[in-house]
């Protein structure tokens, strides 16, 4: 057990990625998270996991190759249980009732479930009846990020506990109000990428601007968390501003290290330069981020 609370999850989060079979190496010594094709990619991969058997005394397993998106969809479930193990815990920073789940496309819960972007299902309604318009606006309106936190609205009596803050005659259309909206808000849209090997990881800033181009009202934070080890991939998508607020690494104090020890000196400028620039942090720093 380690000092904090979020010490501690961190410390669980990276247990429960070596026991689900979610980083392992193959027989040939290839970490999951590696791109087979590069030997940097698979030395820094590779340097990550031996700090982490060092320091936490972690269990890696050596398996047959699992799917992609396999890996992906077990990075989704752990980053959400790491996000359950930490930010409802932070009431004191920021209060409220919250929940947080995997959206995706199969989800009941959709995007325009939220109050900043119920107006989403009138537009998808209209597109359903009209293939002219579906034409014009296609589906690009249409969001399903990996993983979702949103709190209610506050009932009068919560928002009165302490004194008479608001009654009939005031305060009618704010969307904390559940008698003036009922929606829940959404507060933050996590996309999970377990690698960036492909395209369909600039999928998380396409997500990104369609949140805040159809927005009615609060922006929620909108981040990506990776298992990526290379830093010149990672810059692809952290790299400059107004889409993602930020992009976490499930393991940047290791990822420092390895790249110091194992990367180019282009890997090792590419890496400070996101973390100097505040574009790339740790997973430990996102609850904190959050309740801000």
């Amino acid at each position: 057990m380690m000092d904090s609370m979020i010490a501690d999850a961190r410390y669980n989060f990276h247990t429960q990625l070596f026991d689900s079979n979610t980083l392992t190496l193959t027989t040939a010594g290839v970490p999951s998270n590696a791109d087979t094709s590069s030997v940097a990619s698979k030395a820094i991969a590779k340097e990550i996991i031996d700090i982490l058997v060092e320091e936490y005394g972690h269990n890696v397993n050596t398996v047959t190759k699992i799917s992609g998106q396999t890996l992906g969809k077990q990075f989704e479930i752990l980053t959400m249980s790491f996000l359950h193990d930490t930010f409802p815990n932070l009431q004191n920073l920021r209060p409220g009732k919250w929940s947080i789940l995997q959206l995706g496309n199969n989800n009941k819960l959709k995007t325009s479930d939220f109050a900043q972007y119920e107006h989403l299902a009138y537009l998808s309604a209209l597109a359903a009846e009209n293939a002219q318009l579906a034409t014009m606006l296609g589906n690009g309106y249409l969001v399903a990020p990996d993983i979702v936190i949103y709190r209610d609205a506050c009932e009068d009596e919560e928002i009165n506990s302490l004194f008479t803050v608001v009654d009939d005659s005031i305060s009618m259309m704010s969307d904390l109000r559940k008698k003036c909206n009922g929606k829940p808000l959404l507060h933050s849209s996590v996309s999970a990428k377990f690698t960036m090997r492909s395209d369909r990881s600039q999928n998380s800033r396409t997500e990104a601007l369609n949140l805040i181009r159809n927005r009615k009202g609060h922006l929620p934070h909108i981040v990506v968390v990776t298992a990526e080890p290379m830093p010149n991939r990672i810059a692809s998508l952290a790299l400059g501003t107004g889409d993602i607020d930020c992009v976490y690494h499930f393991a940047l104090y290791e990822l420092m290290r390895a790249v110091k020890d194992r990367g180019s000196e282009d890997a090792i400028e590419t890496l400070d330069t996101l973390v100097q620039g505040k574009r790339l942090k740790d997973i430990s720093d996102l609850p904190l981020d959050l309740a801000v």
